[in-house]
């Protein structure tokens, strides 16, 4: 069930922002915040119960939301200035969202931190994922998504530009 979310979330993010590339890049990230919070679990040795399940499913849903505010400013940069290169509109969005995600972060973790210090033993464990997802998933969509959506991005354009200039000196020479 996971994996089809991720495969149908892949696509509409694709759909959505005309580019793969994006779709693939909050997949990624998406991928990273719940494999670093399972991870922490695993080298505490924390049981993963219902609770910390509706953590993980709460830290994708936090996460996403995110990740599709910097890319929903990076397709509203792209279409106001057209003689940026990507990696300005990129570096742009960011910075023109990176207030917003702290500051949408840091309270959340204030929360989090609050149920994770006075909310007792039966609390503990969602607010300890909610708590790592939350930390890495601000981190991941500003830094992760961003960064890997203009990397495929790139490598598209310059396989782009290699296929077609290799098909026109094949076509020099055959003449």
């Amino acid at each position: 069930a996971v994996m089809w979310s991720l495969i149908l979330i892949l696509l509409y993010i694709a759909w959505r922002f005309t580019r793969v590339s994006f779709g693939l890049g909050a997949v990624i990230a998406l991928f990273h915040d719940i494999l670093i919070t399972l991870g922490v679990f695993s080298v505490l040795n924390k049981e993963v119960g219902l609770t910390v399940l509706a953590a993980l499913l709460t830290i994708g849903g936090y996460s996403i939301n995110d990740t599709i505010v910097v890319f929903d400013r990076i397709r509203e940069n792209m279409g106001l200035a057209r003689r940026m290169t990507m990696q300005e509109i990129v570096d742009k969005s960011i910075n023109q969202t990176l207030s917003r995600t702290i500051l949408t972060g840091g309270t959340t973790i204030l929360a989090v931190l609050s149920l994770l210090f006075l909310g007792g033993p039966v609390i503990h464990d969602f607010a300890l994922a909610m708590f790592i997802g939350v930390s890495f998933g601000t981190y991941s969509s500003v830094f992760v998504a961003s960064a890997l959506a203009l990397d495929i991005h790139t490598w598209w354009t310059k396989r782009k530009v290699a296929r077609t200039s290799g098909a026109s000196a094949k076509a020099a020479v055959a003449r």
